[in-house]
């Protein structure tokens, strides 16, 4: 029979190890075991927490992982399920906040981090831009196509359209490769090319076109391809 966390000594329950100690305190389960509250039948929220990190290869890959894959999960109803969703948009919200307040160039990870947050889960390649003042602080994140497993249709008028829509001065290209592999593609290349032509007619930048898979996220400024 499974240990409940009611029956811990107070100093190894997580919450009240987090309110004594501080986040940095706990193991990952710990903290998942806080967001779900309670556990299953047979299950702790630290057991049920646990056997949620070893099913999707521990928090990166629980926090990336499909919708669908979590609530098939037996045991982690529209509740639990509705909890984690919650803790990751509030994620993907404070770091888009933080683009908006400071130049996204001040906060290169986060950007990563919000790209990988939004768009490494989808199960089709989705082709987002986010908009950027001359301050190159974010404006907006928008989806701006939605294709197949393996490909998008982008059409650089609506991007043009979008960016002069906004104001904007700069923009960052994304999108998601659900293969897994992160090394863009010829059309990838070719598609940047004529976007970088567009948009310099119109007085926009490319800073940079991210490829995001749930294992990492490729730059074509870092890699010298803009």
């Amino acid at each position: 029979m499974a240990t409940r966390i009611a029956d811990l000594p107070a100093a190894a329950r997580p919450r009240e190890k987090l309110l004594a100690r501080g986040t940095q305190a706990l193991a990952d389960a710990e903290l998942v075991a806080i967001v779900l509250r309670t556990g299953v039948r047979g299950q702790s929220a630290i057991d049920l927490a646990a056997d949620l990190l070893d099913r999707f290869g521990g928090l990166h890959g629980l926090l990336h992982a499909p919708a669908g894959q979590l609530r098939s999960v037996k045991g982690l109803g529209a509740a639990k399920y509705a909890e984690i969703a919650a803790v990751l948009e509030l994620a993907r919200r404070a770091l888009r906040e933080s683009m908006t307040q400071q130049p996204v160039f001040d906060s290169p990870t986060a950007v990563r981090d919000y790209l990988r947050l939004w768009l490494a889960p989808q199960p089709v390649e989705i082709f987002a831009v986010l908009f950027l003042n001359h301050q190159h602080r974010l404006i907006a994140a928008e989806e701006l196509s939605r294709g197949t497993l393996a490909q998008t249709s982008v059409y650089p008028r609506e991007i043009v359209k979008a960016a002069l829509q906004h104001n904007a001065g700069a923009l960052i290209l994304a999108h998601n490769h659900p293969s897994g592999l992160a090394e863009p593609s010829a059309a990838d290349r070719a598609l940047t090319q004529t976007l970088q032509s567009a948009l310099a007619l119109v007085d926009v930048r490319v800073l940079d076109h991210l490829v995001v898979t749930r294992q990492e996220v490729f730059s074509f400024a870092e890699r010298g391809l803009l």
